[in-house]
């Protein structure tokens, strides 16, 4: 019986490396190369990760307020009515839709894993909760960032956008779920009788014990405790933004313009920060079309966002003060980046650990595509409502 050939991991891993720095290093020059990639991640820390950071602490803080002093549970009160008819959730899943929104994807996780929380679900809702609660990670930081770039209404049509997406992507794991495993449908994610409830159904929760503490004292701890939690998620972006945005930027910006000896202005590679082969807008201008129409993009660069944002949307913030510098960006993008930033919302990292914490790794194919779907959908709805209301706007 023959054997099949095939090479070792790390002779594959060597090759994929030498030709992605080879191409790099034949367009852009070795030292170019070299010299542009620590300038930009160097640039990438100091500008943008660190701005980042200081909204997490900021918003981290003000998510530990809302939860400490009920503002949470007003909100899940008021969002409950609409969970059943539009996600097919029960109405505790407006909980793990806060939660995620003022922290990360992984919040939702450690909510289902609650048996007080998981036993108002079925199974294949429980499941799906990986993609409900993923389309709306770090949601308040991307509206906050998009905010401090000076847009307001478009990043609210992009909170539209992702609700919409999430409807997409939640429904259709639903049913992949139900498709697979059909006695799921009808069975509970949690059978045992553990938790009490009050008169309207909801899970009965125990208040820590904070009466000793004064007003200020609690507001004081609250502020603090919710800004180091905002401190980590800073510190866990640093990773992403640094790896994934200088790769992306440098395949998708192009030389420096500088002036040359006869008064020209050339293109030329000299080393600084965001420089790059423009290989992904040449990609997505074959296609450009398709784009313009889905997502009303204006320039085949800011395609760069939604891809970098199905790994780590925090990497994908990075771009946006560039795209700004370069003047390539409008309210329309900020909307669409609003939309498919929160909604995929960096989920090829974070889905595999999440189906793998439910014990359901098995529907991680179905996850993604789902998801990916429910990204694309949060797109081009946040396109066309924006186009909508900017012509409404017009006629009034």
């Amino acid at each position: 019986m023959k054997r099949k050939f095939s090479l070792p991991n790390g002779i594959v891993c060597l090759l994929v490396i030498l030709v992605i720095f080879g191409y790099l290093a034949s367009v852009m020059g070795l030292s170019n190369m070299l010299n542009t990639m620590m300038h930009t991640a160097h640039d990438l820390l100091i500008n943008t990760v660190f701005y980042i950071m200081a909204i997490c602490v900021l918003t981290g803080a003000l998510a530990k307020i809302f939860i400490d002093f009920g503002v949470v549970d007003l909100f899940q009160k008021l969002l409950r009515p609409i969970m059943k008819p539009l996600f097919n959730l029960p109405g505790v899943a407006s909980l793990g839709a806060v939660m995620t929104f003022l922290s990360d994807n992984p919040a939702i996780i450690s909510l289902a894993q609650d048996r007080k929380f998981a036993k108002y679900f079925k199974k294949y809702q429980l499941i799906s909760l990986t993609n409900f609660g993923t389309a709306f990670g770090m949601g308040l930081i991307v509206i906050v960032f998009m905010i401090g770039q000076g847009y307001f209404l478009a990043p609210l049509v992009g909170l539209g956008g992702a609700m919409i997406g999430c409807i997409i992507s939640t429904r259709m794991m639903q049913y992949f779920v139900c498709k697979d495993h059909p006695d799921f449908r009808d069975e509970d994610a949690i059978t045992e009788e553990h938790t009490h409830h009050n008169a309207d159904g909801a899970e009965s929760e125990v208040e820590e014990d904070g009466g000793s503490e004064t007003g200020f004292v609690k507001v004081l701890n609250a502020l603090l405790d919710g800004g180091k939690s905002g401190v980590d998620i800073g510190l866990a972006i640093i990773p992403g933004v640094l790896v994934i945005s200088t790769f992306v930027m440098m395949i998708t910006f192009g030389g420096s313009t500088t002036t040359g000896s006869d008064g020209n202005t050339v293109t030329a590679f000299t080393g600084a920060a965001y420089e790059g082969t423009r290989l992904l807008p040449w990609l997505a201008g074959k296609i450009d079309f398709v784009f313009q129409w889905l997502f009303g993009f204006h320039a085949p660069e800011l395609i760069a966002f939604p891809i970098t944002a199905l790994g780590a949307v925090g990497a994908a913030l990075g771009l946006i003060p560039e795209f700004v510098q370069q003047g390539i960006i409008d309210g329309n993008a900020i909307a669409v980046f609003t939309a498919m930033g929160m909604c995929w919302s960096g989920y090829l990292s974070t889905h595999t650990a999440m189906l793998d914490s439910l014990g359901f790794r098995n529907l991680l194919s179905r996850a993604f595509i789902s998801h990916f779907i429910g990204g694309i959908g949060a797109g081009v709805c946040a396109h066309w409502l924006y186009v909508g209301i900017v012509a409404l706007a017009g006629l009034l």
